[in-house]
């Protein structure tokens, strides 16, 4: 089977559900997967890095600090490169400053899983039918300057997921949802100090906050988008006008609700019925009641829903803004998914145009898709230059 990757999958999540029952897990997933090199060499830090084309994932409101007038980009990501080679995320990115304090940019994020072949029978001679199940997002943002040093912006985002295979009646419809980003950024004038002159940096993004995504138009077989609240914040270390270093941390959690307990009834044991109403009653919470659930509904209390707040700190080294090398960690808690990753990036600026690679080491017992993974992203910057202080 040329896509035994999809069982794996499969089975992966089956395990971890039954390892741990409290992982919070949503529909369309990829949205949240870093798409950019430059972020992904930092561990995925981006939310109060300082503006790039790429800021549209991370937090849209960095583009009205843009420098450059006009930037365009493309990504590629492979996916599960050690069992398949035709899985991948790609992205699309445009952003266009309309004058010192307002922006628009607009993209498209496209997650492809290849060609599945499907047979009815053992029979390896049976012709296959051929499907790609493929998902998309389409973005467009709007950012604006609220003071000189604080902006804010709004994105909406349209959803499509066709992932759903065919049956005998043809029946394959895609599921479509929409969401909306709200985000803020705020860049500190420079600021002198004894040995070299700094920048603050701070940042916050709620992302896909929308409508819950299903296959079957079924109340109850829906999925949560993955809302998720980003907060970070960064420093600039600016040594003289050819080195500066940047660190930059932020945090991350989930906006959608923790499954509860199924042993409903405290007696120790959890029936085929009890876990089958404990899922109907986790699938009957509204999208907008479970963002305000998502931050105490925890079971354990507090330390558990400590636990769903995951970190990474990463840092940026720039010689004269052409050359760029980086690194990063992340982690998430054993109990909540298990992530625990380092990354390695660099970065080449020629002109107009900059290369970003990226490379992940997983730090975890629990294999990461994108382990082993070289990431790629190309920039096009152009237009006028503003002025960054």
């Amino acid at each position: 089977m040329k896509k035994i990757a999809l069982l794996f999958i499969c089975f992966f999540i089956v395990f971890l559900a039954k390892a741990q029952d409290r992982v919070i897990t949503t529909g369309v997933p990829f949205l949240l997967v870093s798409a950019d090199a430059r972020a992904a060499g930092m561990a995925d830090v981006g939310v109060s890095s300082s503006a790039d084309a790429f800021s549209q994932q991370w937090n849209p409101a960095k583009y009205a600090f843009a420098i450059d007038k006009q930037g365009f980009s493309i990504s590629y990501t492979p996916y599960l490169t050690d069992l398949v080679n035709d899985i991948s995320l790609g992205q699309l990115t445009y952003y266009n400053k309309l004058n010192e304090r307002s922006a628009f940019a607009g993209s498209l994020r496209y997650f492809g899983l290849g060609n599945i072949e499907l047979r009815e029978t053992g029979n390896p001679d049976e012709v296959p039918r051929i499907v790609s199940p493929n998902e998309f997002a389409l973005d467009g943002s709007y950012s604006l300057k609220l003071s000189e040093r604080f902006s804010m912006a709004v994105a909406g985002r349209y959803i499509h997921s066709s992932l759903k295979v065919a049956s005998d009646n043809g029946d394959a419809t895609p599921a479509s949802s929409f969401a909306v980003d709200i985000a803020g950024f705020y860049q500190s004038e420079e600021i002198a100090y004894n040995e070299f002159n700094g920048r603050w940096r701070g940042g916050f993004n709620i992302q896909n906050l929308g409508p819950k995504i299903s296959y079957d138009n079924d109340e109850f077989s829906t999925n949560f988008l993955p809302a998720n609240l980003k907060i970070g914040t960064g420093f600039d270390f600016i040594f003289d006008d050819y080195n500066k270093v940047a660190l930059n941390i932020e945090f991350n959690k989930l906006l959608v609700p923790t499954p509860q307990n199924p042993d409903i009834n405290g007696d120790g044991t959890v029936s085929t019925e009890e876990r089958a109403q404990n899922n109907e009653n986790y699938r009957s919470i509204g999208w907008v009641s479970g963002v305000f659930k998502s931050f105490g509904d925890a079971p354990d209390g507090l330390s558990e829903e400590l636990k769903e707040f995951t970190y990474a700190a990463g840092a940026e080294y720039l010689y004269q803004d052409s050359f760029a090398m980086r690194l990063g960690y992340f982690h998430e808690s054993p109990q909540k998914g298990a992530r625990q990753f380092f990354s390695l990036g660099a970065g080449f600026k020629y002109n107009i145009v900059k290369v970003d690679v990226s490379y992940l080491f997983s730090a975890s017992k629990v294999k990461n898709p994108l382990e082993n993974t070289l990431r790629f992203s190309l920039t096009f910057n152009f237009g006028d230059k503003y002025d960054e202080y």
